[in-house]
């Protein structure tokens, strides 16, 4: 297990820097990643980080797309930038790499339906935010129903309903085809679990987190200070940020997806 471990982390110290200097992740970031897909790689095994990496890349070069269109909603609604700090490398993956963890510690069959869940989630969350922002029709509130502006936390889409459930497929896929045994079974689940924990984050992002109001703007935002302004707590619980709620979110798609299996 530790020469496991130790070629695990010289994969996660190259990807990482690699990652840094593409500017996906930060410093910080980068500390966290390297952190996360030792254990991942190293306990879980290759298929583990497998998902693991197709997560991180698919979700890095998603949210460098258009980047120029989204730029303007980005800083207007969403607290982080496109470079992960470890906050966001945590929520999404601190619990798959808890998992992997357990996994080692208490070998389990049910480990592994509960981490295909979690990156599932992740996955299609990050694509539903990525390309749902570009939908040329404004979101919903997946509470009421009312059209919001582009960006609203708990705002849901065709064209993001459509990115969720592609992203939590390819996670499934390429389980199935590394696997080569129950393929729609995995197909399905990591789809399900995917759309089931990206709306459920879409729920809390509409009800229970923290959200803030630009008394410039007239607009709702994620972040709490902006140019050096400290915004008005509008709604929502103050310990509730985005990456508070990704990490629920996955633990969600994750119990789904157990329970599916």
């Amino acid at each position: 297990m530790i020469t496991q471990l130790l070629i695990a982390g010289v994969i996660a110290t190259f990807t990482t820097l690699l990652a840094i200097w593409r500017k996906w992740l930060t410093i910080s970031g980068g500390i966290a990643a390297i952190v996360v897909g030792t254990i991942i790689l190293g306990l879980g095994g290759w298929l583990w980080g497998l998902l693991l990496g197709v997560f991180f890349v698919s979700s890095s070069l998603l949210s460098k797309f258009k980047g120029q269109e989204k730029g303007a909603i980005s800083a207007e609604k969403f607290h982080k930038s496109n470079e992960r700090d470890s906050g966001q490398v945590l929520a999404n993956g601190g619990i798959a790499a808890l998992i992997a963890l357990l996994n080692a510690l208490l070998p389990n069959p049910a480990w592994f339906p509960l981490y295909l869940g979690v990156i599932a989630t992740v996955n299609a969350d990050t694509w539903a935010t990525e390309l749902g922002t570009l939908s040329q029709h404004p979101p919903r509130l997946i509470t009421t129903g009312r059209r919001v502006e582009a960006g609203t936390s708990g705002g849901i889409s065709v064209v993001g309903t459509i990115a969720t459930i592609c992203g939590g497929l390819l996670i499934g896929l390429i389980a199935a085809l590394w696997l080569r045994d129950n393929a729609w079974q995995l197909l399905l689940t990591a789809a399900i679990a995917g759309l089931a924990g990206s709306l459920f984050d879409s729920l809390l992002g509409a009800t229970v987190q923290q959200i803030y109001w630009d008394e410039e703007t007239k607009r709702e935002t994620e972040k709490p200070i902006k140019n050096g302004r400290k915004m008005r707590p509008l709604r929502g619980w103050w310990w509730m940020t985005n990456d508070a709620v990704n990490m629920i979110a996955s633990v969600v798609g994750g119990c789904v997806a157990l329970l599916l299996s």
